[in-house]
């Protein structure tokens, strides 16, 4: 199992990028994209420099979409690449892995153009040896060894924490009516982006108003609608914990990528059920994976083939920064 923490860089000295290995397999063989740049007279993986206000995973997608056409969703992550530009200025490059869709190859409105010459899908042999750079045959081969491994093809259980509340002594009514403060709701806000970019098929959420104030944005940019689960509540988790192992174990078995806002207290057992469930051991990293800040994620990738047999990556993501 991998683990990825995205911290935020704020820092104007680090140019700050993201992409993905996006693949497909055709007639039982493993495809990935290389993009031929005419500017640059290269060929690489597709990604491109985050926008202001923007997070790795959303510009991973923005950027994919914009360059190649496609829509993908995000999968497993891969890690970073470091690398010195001209002028000594430090870059990041944050990467995962995206299956490219039958629909979203047919959808593809891809046109040969001044920045992007022309798509290519190789195996990945092929890609390797066509790649122009040896940082981007690194992300390559991390790639290989999930495919190797039979560990591509994943869904995600999402855990989200709810942004920053009225604190508690400063409310006078029931602590489930606690609204989001000014920073919460622009918390909430900023993780939305980056959360669709998992392109989810579920929204699950405490009843709490803070929890479902979090959550509202992502409905409304994915159009789904919340589904409100008195058992992950922190009233009901502090009262009888197996009603939140029983409704991961369902969730689990349908194979599909959710999302679950919650609080603090509950999230560290929904990561704990999930980690059961599959069989995963709940190690030190995991348990600070379900330890979240407010409006912070953590990402549990699944095998979608073998979902018994243990997490495949964890990542965890924070809101922007004041």
């Amino acid at each position: 199992m991998s683990t990825v923490t995205s911290p935020a860089i704020t820092s104007p000295a680090v140019v700050v990028a993201a992409g993905a290995v996006c693949w497909r397999v055709v007639k039982g063989k493993m495809r990935v994209l290389l993009v031929h740049r005419a500017a640059r007279a290269d060929v690489s993986l597709p990604k491109g420099k985050l926008d202001p206000g923007e997070t790795p995973p959303q510009t991973a997608v923005r950027e994919i979409e914009e360059e190649t056409g496609i829509r993908i969703a995000l999968g497993v992550p891969l890690g970073t690449i470091e690398y010195t530009l001209g002028g000594g200025r430090e870059k990041v490059v944050y990467y995962w892995a995206g299956e490219v869709t039958d629909e979203a190859l047919a959808a593809t409105t891809f046109e040969s153009n001044h920045e992007i010459e022309a798509l290519e899908w190789l195996t990945i042999d092929k890609a390797r040896a066509a790649l122009s750079y040896d940082r981007d045959r690194d992300v390559l081969d991390r790639f290989a060894e999930f495919v190797e491994a039979g560990q591509v093809k994943t869904f995600a259980v999402i855990a989200l924490r709810h942004g920053k509340a009225v604190p508690p002594g400063s409310w006078d009514g029931p602590d489930a009516t606690r609204p989001l403060l000014h920073r919460g709701n622009d918390q909430a806000a900023s993780v939305a982006p980056a959360i669709a970019a998992y392109r989810p098929e579920r929204l699950v959420s405490s009843p709490a108003a803070r929890c479902l104030a979090t959550i509202e944005p992502l409905a409304e940019l994915t159009g789904l609608p919340v589904k409100q689960v008195a058992d992950i509540s922190q009233d009901a988790y502090e009262n009888d914990d197996a009603k939140v192992r029983s409704l991961l174990r369902r969730r689990l078995a349908r194979g599909r990528t959710v999302v679950f806002c919650s609080h603090g207290p509950v999230l560290p057992e929904i990561v704990a059920a999930v980690a059961k469930e599959t069989n995963t051991e709940l190690d030190p990293e995991l348990r600070r994976a379900a330890m979240l800040s407010t409006a912070e994620f953590t990402v549990l990738h699944v095998s979608a083939a073998h979902p018994d047999g243990g997490l495949v990556a964890v990542e965890t993501h924070a809101p922007l920064p004041d």
